[in-house]
């Protein structure tokens, strides 16, 4: 890959979690526009790829009993036995069509810089609390989706048409209030995934610039690549017990609260319940960062080469 490869993942990280500020440069260019899209399809394309293993870790996530036994091979023979291999891709679509609001919503709230008094420079532990409770606020405003995937996620086939069809049939049967179960859980990860994704990456990427500075002072991006994926899985591994538990409370069929779930799992089902669907949730992480870096470069390529050709 190129050295706009190396900054794309740079892009991503920021992005994701703790986003830097756009130039003024970028914003009067609109190059910050071409990023968001870039970025935006490139999260859309690493779902879809990575999207099996993701419903795989949902439903050994729920199914509790019945993963102890279900191993990877075993439940995509499962899914693909229930309803063919479309549904290996059920409640992706929603997945997909959060990426937008959720972005935007994101950087809109970054950018209201609520920690940053009389203009002055914004340093790293006023971006990462500006970046926590951007992602914070977009959380907020896009949950319902979040229940959707998983209620989508867990249907079988024929249980909901689609996307319109599971909301219509949620707000029916259970109300207003099932699209936010789960929410304590799910706001109480994101500091932490935050600070662990951002505090390993650092810790490593700054590890490698000091014993080979004399090399190269660029990590070159299967440095940054092997970074990335090795802070991102240490924040899932650290996070994964209140995602499990956000899970089981969107599907809970009435309102059950975190502590008492907290400890119907470790009354039934031990330390090793919290960890449920662990092993395809780490599987995907490493597909998942190349995919998003290498077609966030090949959307910039074209975006480039484009403009290149109307000028020549």
């Amino acid at each position: 890959m190129s050295l706009e490869g190396i900054h794309s993942l740079q892009f991503f990280r920021e992005s994701i979690s703790i986003p830097d500020e756009f130039t003024e440069e970028e914003k009067h260019s609109g190059d910050w526009w071409r990023q968001l899209v870039a970025g935006g399809m490139a999260g859309a394309v690493a779902r879809t790829c990575t999207a099996p293993f993701d419903r795989l870790k949902v439903m050994m996530q729920v199914h509790s009993l019945k993963s102890r036994r279900m191993r990877l091979i075993g439940g995509f023979e499962q899914m693909l036995k229930e309803g063919g291999i479309r549904s290996l891709w059920r409640g992706n679509g929603v997945n997909v069509f959060k990426i937008a609001p959720e972005t935007a919503l994101k950087i809109g709230a970054y950018e209201q810089k609520w920690l940053s008094f009389d203009g002055a420079k914004v340093g790293i532990i006023e971006r990462f609390v500006s970046g926590s409770l951007a992602g914070a606020t977009a959380q907020t405003c896009i949950y319902p989706m979040e229940v959707l995937k998983t209620r989508l996620a867990l249907g079988t086939t024929g249980q909901y048409s689609g996307i319109i069809d599971c909301g219509k049939k949620l707000l029916k049967q259970e109300g207003v209030r099932t699209f936010f179960k789960g929410y304590i859980p799910n706001l109480l990860s994101i500091l932490p995934y935050a600070g662990i994704d951002f505090a390993v990456y650092e810790l490593l990427k700054n590890y490698w610039l000091e014993h080979h500075t004399a090399e190269s002072v660029d990590p070159g991006i299967m440095i940054l690549l092997g970074c990335s994926t090795l802070s991102h899985t240490c924040a899932q591994i650290a996070t994964f017990p209140l995602t499990l538990i956000r899970t089981r409370m969107q599907v809970q069929g009435t309102t059950t609260s975190m502590v008492h779930l907290i400890q119907e799992i470790y009354n039934n089902e031990g330390k090793r319940g919290f960890f449920r669907g662990l092993t395809p949730n780490i599987i995907k992480v490493l597909p998942a960062v190349c995919i998003s870096c290498i077609v966030y470069e090949i959307v910039g390529f074209c975006y480039v080469s484009g403009i290149l050709s109307r000028h020549s």
